[in-house]
């Protein structure tokens, strides 16, 4: 049974997972870290590989949740980071190099006029939202369903659960009442949630590319269309780039696809894989974050933010070497072709075993979709968003739990990242992966 060799492989992982399960609760430190019947427990990484407390060897997929463009510990970075921590990790005071990452975005990004960092991209979505509302002066957001923009009291409601809009544990309804959500890629219904809200409504905030990189994928005809309603309606528009900033192209999507969001939200790869987070966007909205208005305007009261590590250099460091490297090296392009070349491997792989299996996605990531329906193989773009959330989520953690002993990590949800240091011969041992981790699988009863 794949459950007793995982066991048998990872004793020192389970016993770290003993110890906290009588201190963390769920035995975790956050919530993508659930896995049954423990997850393993990493104690050193190097480039596109890691390895966990028993001394077993990874190729890593998982990338740091796509914020590792670099993979782990990439010469350039490691430098940088104990350059500036030599130098001081937090002043109390504003630093060099925030500045010189505040210009960096600012010479990328296209819609960047403006540039404020806050301490991840949870609160760069939080902040964001509210620089919105204070613009505006209106209450309402418009998202949507399934769409992943951080953990914070207006975006975890019909993110994974709680679809109907309701409140989710430990939110406010009144809050859970002013988020408007509507369907993936269904104009109309956008267009219907905007006329009758029209008045009310501060901004539209979208994942560019769909939930988790993805994972329920966005056509980019609804991307465009959606940006054009809210333009149409006098709303904002949020671009939520946590992971695709400086992971597509240096431009993000907005870039790939000429649009002009009021709002940019990015970090992982843009902050350097570290602890990090960034709202950009115009002058006249960011100018809510300002004692003074538009340029000659008075003071007035602004918008409320602060942040002990905000800016730090020890960040501003890892996310100026990152963005250098990956922009000057033609990295995205390299994950690109790469990704590709992963999700052919795999389907050429799925059709060659017999198995009813899909990998999707675009870029530099693979989504796997176990027992995939008709339809899903035919298009997979135009699959409802139900069928997506009701993936099987047993058979997705034993592909994890089968993957991990065939010595590859990817994430429990069946995706994974391919980064800027990886080479086809980790795509060769991805697939070798897979195609064993598939016979364990057939083994054990768990697919057909």
């Amino acid at each position: 049974m794949i459950v007793h060799e995982y066991l048998a492989k990872t004793p020192q992982s389970r016993l770290l997972a003993e110890r906290a399960d009588r201190v963390l609760p769920d035995g975790v430190s956050t919530d993508t870290r659930l896995f049954e019947p423990y997850g393993i427990y990493v104690t050193h990484a190097l480039g596109a590989r890691k390895w966990d407390a028993d001394a077993n060897e990874y190729r890593d997929f998982f990338g740091g949740h796509g914020a590792l463009m670099l993979g782990h510990c990439h010469p350039r970075v490691t430098q940088a980071v104990q350059a500036a921590a030599g130098r001081g990790i937090q002043f109390a005071a504003n630093n060099p190099l925030e500045l010189e990452w505040a210009e960096q975005i600012h010479r990328y990004i296209p819609t960047a006029e403006r540039v404020r960092f806050t301490g991840s991209g949870t609160e760069a979505t939080l902040l964001a939202m509210r620089v919105a509302r204070a613009f505006t002066n209106r209450t309402k957001l418009v998202r949507v369903r399934t769409h992943y923009h951080g953990w914070h009291d207006f975006a975890v409601s019909g993110y994974d659960d709680f679809f109907d809009g309701s409140a989710a544990p430990g939110v406010l309804p009144e809050i859970a009442r002013n988020t408007l959500l509507i369907t993936p890629n269904d104009t109309e219904d956008l267009r219907r949630v905007m006329v009758t809200h029209r008045d009310d409504i501060a901004a539209l905030i979208l994942e560019p590319l769909g939930s988790h990189f993805g994972t329920i994928p966005t056509q980019d005809s609804y991307l465009k269309e959606a940006v054009a309603l809210a333009r149409e309606n006098g709303i904002l528009v949020i671009l939520d780039e946590i992971v695709s900033g400086f992971r597509v192209g240096p431009a993000g999507m907005q870039g790939l696809l000429d649009l002009d969001p009021d709002l940019t939200c990015m970090a992982k790869v843009a902050a350097g894989g570290l602890p990090g987070g960034i709202v950009c966007g115009s002058e006249r909205v960011m100018s809510v974050l300002s004692r003074n208005g538009p340029v000659g305007g008075r003071p007035r009261k602004k918008v409320f933010h602060q942040g002990t590590f905000t800016g730090n250099p020890v960040t501003a460091a890892a996310a100026l070497a990152t963005i250098e490297e990956v922009v000057s090296k033609g990295l995205c392009e390299h994950a690109t072709v790469l990704g590709e070349l992963a999700r052919t491997r795999l389907n050429e792989l799925f059709a060659k075993l017999g198995t009813r299996w899909r990998a999707y996605g675009r870029f530099s990531a693979f989504h796997i979709f176990p027992n995939a329906a008709d339809e899903i193989n035919d298009d997979v773009d135009r699959v409802q968003w139900q069928q997506f959330a009701s993936r099987p989520v047993s058979v997705l953690r034993h592909l994890r739990m089968a993957l991990n002993l065939e010595g590859v990590d990817i994430g429990t949800r069946g995706s994974g990242f391919v980064s800027g240091i990886h080479r086809g011969e980790d795509i060769d041992c991805l697939i070798e992966a897979f195609e064993r981790a598939l016979v364990r699988l057939r083994r054990d009863r768990i697919v057909e």
